[in-house]
């Protein structure tokens, strides 16, 4: 643990005391705390060095999955001052990257012009030159390689002429990640040979190619039953396997796996749509020991994560994971206490040595007494000789990020319960001071105030923030929990039951109910959900894996009896809702 001020005069039930260091840090002006923050750099933000005027950065973002940057293509992203974008899912990409300081960043659309006709490609290369000779850090983004069946190539030479510097970042092309994240390797030890042919641009003998091991087709959706007709009008056989990708590596992709004298009606009855990539030859047939990506247990699912928003982010990318669709929807805000005397109170007490114990029962607690720390010029030094109990794993760590060891993190069952059976009990010989810091929500449950009462403590215990309800969701997602579009939905407290209920009603029988422990799960049965999965620990990662094995247990079971895998959501049992 990080030591503590190392200055004191006087003691006070055999700890050192800190009045003057309060009230000399207690007594700062606002002025000066706002400057000393504005002069301290974050650890978390990019270092931003401007380009020179007259520069852009072409950067290759891939075929959609945003895992999929390059670590080169991130940190100018998050460095950018304007960026141009191709498509509208580049906006969801630079908000994930970027976060706060989306609004910061001038956005230029670069496959429309404000007339909201698609742009030439001469006049997209002239808004990329004026827009580079613009102070700040130019970015273009180019889905997929900004130089392969891409215009980067046109747009840079468009700079060169017009003297304008620029930097090119290679990203994964669709022409090889798509059939990988299909399954379906396009070399193999005994078949080396890959053509590549985009059918949308030109017209293509195809007595050139009906010999080759392996082709790959792009923008061949349309006309793939003329495709077809024309490989084997030139000698290839009608049995050579045929794979269709559509919206190849993102959770919505799909694949059909066909023959050339089938692949036309198959890809007709499944509805794929562009973008898509057809692989033709024997590389095909590897498809169902190889495919990895559309067999994820959670793929595709439609999760609704009804959270704080600002604790949304690891469940969600650990949903994610496991091919979940998450869609976070807050249902709890969290607000400052009404009245902020009593934390300032229990605050001075810690840092004059009042308290043997704080507890920290949650990671909002952290935040709130770390936020009251902040205020009053404090850090982790204050802490210095004094114990501290965190209610879980997850808390823990949150405290380490701090700085701070955790003294206490129960060995069995994460919860106030857990906490109680590893606490220790009073002893006036080894505990110089009796009393417990207690900062918790407003709502919180007396378990653990009466258990260390019971275990011959004192207990300040103090409203450090409040939960008070969200917003109701729009109404499209109000109708989707309801109507059981969502796949699942997983819980994460008992108030975020309450919560979702209160404000877009109970989730329909069809969807599996995931709750983050036994507290959670007693509060779904109370409103009449049936709930599905239980984490074992309370902690967002465990219950994302708790809903995988759910997931991967029902797609084995759907396997084995010669069921087509299907989402809850596309299965309506009569009822699944607890009797009343």
């Amino acid at each position: 643990m990080t030591p503590r001020h190392p200055a004191s005069t006087t003691t006070r039930n055999n700890r050192p005391t800190k009045s003057k260091t309060v009230k000399d840090n207690m007594a700062k002006t606002a002025a000066a705390k706002t400057s000393a923050r504005a002069t301290t750099a974050r650890a978390d933000q990019p270092v931003r060095a401007p380009r020179p005027v007259g520069s852009v950065s072409f950067v290759g973002t891939g075929p959609g999955d945003p895992g999929l940057l390059t670590v080169r293509a991130v940190e100018l992203i998050r460095a950018a001052d304007v960026v141009i974008t191709e498509t509208p899912e580049h906006l969801v990409v630079l908000r994930g990257l970027v976060g706060s300081r989306f609004d910061e960043i001038a956005v230029v659309d670069g496959g429309y012009g404000e007339d909201g006709q698609p742009l030439t490609h001469a006049s997209r290369a002239r808004l990329i030159v004026k827009q580079a000779k613009s102070p700040g850090n130019v970015v273009r983004l180019i889905c997929g390689d900004p130089w392969m069946y891409a215009t980067g190539a046109e747009e840079a030479a468009a700079c060169a002429k017009a003297g304008v510097v620029f930097e090119i970042v290679p990203g994964v092309s669709s022409v090889t990640a798509v059939p990988a994240y299909a399954g379906v390797p396009l070399t193999t030890r005994t078949s080396r040979e890959v053509t590549v042919l985009n059918v949308a641009e030109s017209k293509i003998d195809w007595a050139q190619h009906a010999e080759a091991q392996t082709l790959v087709l792009l923008s061949a959706v349309r006309g793939i039953a003329d495709i077809a007709k024309a490989l084997q009008a030139a000698g290839r056989s009608g049995e050579t396997p045929v794979a269709m990708t559509s919206v190849g590596t993102t959770t919505e992709q799909r694949t059909v796996v066909s023959t050339l004298a089938g692949i036309a009606s198959d890809v007709q009855d499944a509805g794929l749509v562009s973008p898509a990539i057809a692989v033709v030859g024997d590389v095909v047939l590897m498809r169902e020991a190889l495919s990895w990506f559309e067999t994820k247990p959670l793929f595709g699912w439609r999760i609704l994560v009804p959270r704080t928003k600002e604790q949304a982010g690891s469940l969600s990318a650990s949903l994610r994971s496991y091919g979940g669709v998450p869609e976070e929807v807050p249902t709890i805000s969290v607000e400052p206490p009404r009245n902020p005397l009593q934390m300032d109170k229990a605050v001075r007490g810690l840092v004059e040595g009042r308290y043997e114990w704080i507890v920290f029962t949650s990671v909002n607690a952290v935040r709130a007494v770390r936020e009251k720390f902040d205020e009053y010029g404090l850090d982790a030094r204050a802490f210095s000789g004094l114990k501290v109990a965190a209610v879980g794993d997850r808390t823990a760590d949150v405290i380490a990020a701090w700085g701070i060891r955790a003294d206490l993190v129960p060995t069995g069952e994460q919860s106030a319960r857990g906490l109680l059976e590893d606490w220790p009990p009073y002893d006036d010989l080894l505990d110089p001071i009796n009393r417990v810091f207690l900062p918790r929500a407003d709502i919180a449950t007396e378990t653990l105030v009466a258990g260390l009462h019971d275990l011959g403590w004192e207990v300040d215990d103090v409203t450090a923030y409040r939960t008070v309800r969200a917003a109701p969701p729009p109404a499209p997602t109000r109708d989707a929990i309801k109507s059981g579009k969502f796949d699942a939905v997983v819980f994460t407290s008992s108030s975020t039951v309450r919560n979702l209920v209160g404000i877009a009603g109970k989730p329909h029988a069809s969807t599996v109910i995931a709750a983050i422990g036994p507290a959670t799960a007693k509060t779904c049965e109370e409103h009449g959900l049936r709930v599905d999965v239980i984490s074992p620990t309370p902690a967002v990662e465990d219950l994302a894996v708790a809903l995988a094995d759910l997931g991967a247990a029902r797609r084995v079971e759907l396997v084995e009896a010669g069921e087509p895998v299907t989402k809850p959501s596309e299965r309506r049992p009569p009822s699944r809702r607890r009797p009343t």
